[in-house]
């Protein structure tokens, strides 16, 4: 597996320092805390809905979230918690719209599975498999045509790279030589069937990317360094003027592919085998052997804790939406009125 930033089998140019290394781990551990607190809320029966958590998979977001400028945009699946987190939107609104309060996100209109913060460059998190590979495209374009030098990074599972939007968004972002990253991660299953057993290819992503002249990219997405330095070298390739990139990071989601899945299907040797490559523990670890203070790290994960726990706190006390709601901002002017 390649551990390089877009080039397959060198090492990363240089290691985290010790400022990045802690906003990696801060990121991790907040998305840690809040999505073990959503399945906890789940359990109680206040999270309206599903939700797909992406407990097991934080090294991503955060590599990527530590990378991207405030300007840039991110365009996520339905497990998308935990790049709304990164990119800064406040806990207690995400918290809100998981349990459906009127201080949601969204007002409690979106749920789960459709957190968006357009001020916060969080363009979306769309429940339809690989819809948002051509949104992303269109935005990329948008940068482009306005040389503002913003970049759209796509992420989505590896399910989506049997969907016809992705060899569609691909194959444009490259004749179009557009700032886009599209980011895969691929935690090994689609909904319940593993990839492999329905993809012509052992990588579904990176072993495509040549079909598109693009390089084969395939990292460790359980190390939190390694994301960081791919996305800083295809960020910096798209604004340059680069064109696009491919991304595969191989991780792993801990539980099911939602709440109502036991993830039964998944064999238990492989279960333990990625439990105990758990990326929080691992990082913290290399942290701890890099020289950094535990009474620090003990720190990054109190406030972590305490910010969860406001935001929880905060959310609860949000009252029900009106139901007048169900037809407001359903067109440019606010209204829900038919238009022809």
């Amino acid at each position: 597996m390649a551990t390089s930033p877009l080039t397959t089998g060198t090492e990363p140019a240089a290691r985290s320092g010790p400022e990045t290394g802690l906003a990696l781990y801060r990121w991790m551990v907040v998305i840690r805390q809040f999505e073990k607190r959503a399945y906890d809320l789940f359990l109680q029966n206040l999270v309206k809905g599903t939700s797909h958590l992406s407990l097991g998979q934080e090294a991503v977001a955060a590599g990527f979230g530590v990378a991207m400028r405030p300007d840039d945009w991110t365009f996520a699946t339905y497990r998308g918690h935990a790049h709304t987190i990164v990119r800064g939107v406040p806990l207690t609104p995400i918290m809100a719209e998981l349990l459906g309060r009127d201080n949601g996100l969204l007002r409690g209109k979106g749920g789960s599975m459709h957190l968006t913060s357009v001020a916060h460059g969080m363009m979306g998190s769309y429940a339809i498999v690989g819809a948002h590979l051509p949104v992303a495209v269109g935005a990329a374009w948008s940068a482009a045509y306005r040389k503002s030098g913003q970049v759209a990074v796509c992420f989505f599972g590896d399910g989506a790279t049997n969907i016809g939007a992705f060899h569609e968004a691909l194959n444009l972002a490259v004749v179009w030589n557009l700032p886009v990253v599209f980011v895969c991660e691929n935690n090994l299953y689609m909904e319940y069937t593993p990839i492999g057993a329905v993809t012509a290819v052992p990588r579904p992503a990176a072993d495509r990317a040549p079909a598109y002249g693009l390089p084969p990219v395939a990292i460790d997405g359980n190390d939190p360094e390694v994301v960081h330095q791919t996305a800083l070298a295809a960020l910096e390739r798209a604004r340059s003027g680069g064109g696009p990139s491919l991304i595969e990071a191989v991780t792993y989601r801990h539980g099911g592919h939602s709440r109502a899945d036991p993830a039964t299907y998944r064999p238990k040797e492989e279960v333990a085998d990625w439990l105990a490559r758990d990326p929080v523990p691992a990082y913290r670890a290399r942290l701890v052997g890099a020289g950094v203070p535990e009474d620090e790290l003990q720190r990054v994960e109190a406030e972590a804790k305490e910010a969860v726990d406001r935001a929880t706190e905060e959310a609860k006390a949000g009252p029900p939406p009106d139901p007048g709601l169900v037809t407001a901002d359903l067109w440019a002017d606010g209204g829900s009125s038919w238009r022809s």
